[in-house]
């Protein structure tokens, strides 16, 4: 679990790991006193009164060396993040690995492998770069993939908005490909050089979290105006409904065609 989400408290682990109505958490307590004792695993912080655990660069290596987990050589151990005060936004967002993973994927912890958290989406020619908080890639025919974007309320409004509309700049961006002399063709960026089974751009879905409910819901309709036109999909929920599997509200819809008038055409050679 902490290979794919980095950072994770005594009671997440517990959650995964442990039977329905039972509670394991003095079990992961041992457990992760014994890897700490072997250096594969490590506290750097806390939320509250809960340690935040995550692997060493040992533990990933022998994560690794076991095959337990899909190749992922950039990947970090989240401490940095915990030691930088990031922790409860960490710890936020392996609150919505979880309880997506239950609501939507009813419970079928193997799907928590098709995880991974802090995933860059750049674009070189134009500048664009940001991080996606979770990206699921659910092994299917399609390959379906999904966007998790987390705001745990530390964000401006006008920065959680602007960081949905990346996304669309990022869907909207095409490149040119073609042999020199030929007349070639442009390519979804996304779709040619990073989701390449994916038939439509992945859905985002933006998680709030870190306030009362009615303040989340404020946010939510203050982000529902403010990306109005969009056009990619874009759904948002509250942490707690996500955790009750309450249904999502839609606030974008997948349109590629106007999304390709709006974004200019990639230049040929």
């Amino acid at each position: 679990m902490l290979g794919c989400v980095r950072i994770a408290t005594v009671r997440q682990m517990a959650q995964v790991i442990t039977a329905e109505e039972s509670d394991g958490r003095s079990y992961v307590r041992r457990a992760m006193v014994e890897l700490t004792e072997l250096g594969l695993a490590e506290t750097n912080g806390k939320d509250g009164k809960h340690r935040i655990w995550n692997l060493t660069p040992a533990g990933q290596k022998a994560l690794a060396d076991g095959n337990e987990l899909p190749p992922r050589p950039k990947a970090g151990t989240g401490a940095k993040a915990v030691k930088a005060g990031l922790g409860p936004h960490g710890l936020a967002v392996t609150d919505t690995i979880l309880a997506y993973t239950d609501a939507v994927l009813r419970g079928r912890r193997e799907y928590l492998t098709d995880w991974q958290v802090e995933v860059n989406h750049a674009i070189k020619q134009t500048g664009l770069s940001f991080n996606t908080d979770a990206v699921l890639a659910v092994p299917t025919k399609t390959s379906e993939v999904r966007f998790f974007e987390l705001d745990n309320g530390t964000m401006s409004q006008a920065r959680l908005a602007k960081g949905v509309w990346d996304y669309e700049r990022y869907a909207g961006h095409r490149v040119w490909e073609g042999a020199r002399g030929t007349i070639g063709g442009t390519y979804p960026f996304w779709q040619r050089h990073r989701y390449t089974r994916s038939k439509t751009f992945p859905r985002l879905h933006v998680v709030l979290a870190g306030k009362a409910e009615h303040l989340l819901d404020n946010r939510r309709q203050a982000l529902t105006a403010a990306v109005q036109g969009i056009t990619i999909a874009v759904w948002v929920n509250t942490l707690p409904r996500l955790q009750r599997g309450e249904p999502w509200y839609e606030i974008g819809v997948d349109d590629p065609h106007e999304r390709r008038a709006r974004y200019p055409e990639a230049v040929g050679r």
